[in-house]
C-alpha cells in the first residue's frame, strides 16, 4: 500500500494538443478526451440547457451532461470525444 498522497503520485501531463474553447487556446495531452482536458483546465460548467448548467457526469458517454459543439457539430460528447490540434470547441451553442 502506498501512504503517498495523489496529489504527490501525479504524473505531469505531457500538453501535446492545441485546441481552442470558445476563443481560447487549451493545451491538452494527445489521447486526452475533450471533457478531460476542459476539466484539467478548471472548467466546471460546459453548457447550459433549460437555464441549468451542465458538466460531464457520467464520462461514458450516457447521459449528455458534457454534450457541446464541437467543430461545428452541436451536442457532441466531450467525454467521448479524443482532443486533436485545432479543433474548435464552443460552449455557448
Amino acid at each position: 500500500m502506498n501512504d503517498q498522497p495523489l496529489a504527490d503520485r501525479a504524473v505531469p501531463r505531457r500538453l501535446d494538443v492545441s485546441f481552442v474553447v470558445d476563443g481560447l487556446s487549451v493545451r491538452a495531452a494527445a489521447g486526452e478526451t475533450v471533457a478531460a482536458a476542459m476539466l484539467a483546465e478548471g472548467e466546471r460548467c460546459f453548457a447550459r440547457r433549460g437555464g441549468e448548467q451542465r458538466a460531464p457526469l457520467c464520462n461514458m458517454g450516457t447521459c449528455f451532461e458534457c454534450a457541446i459543439t464541437v467543430d461545428g457539430v452541436p451536442m457532441t460528447r466531450t467525454c467521448l470525444t479524443t482532443v486533436r490540434d485545432g479543433m474548435n470547441v464552443r460552449t455557448d451553442a
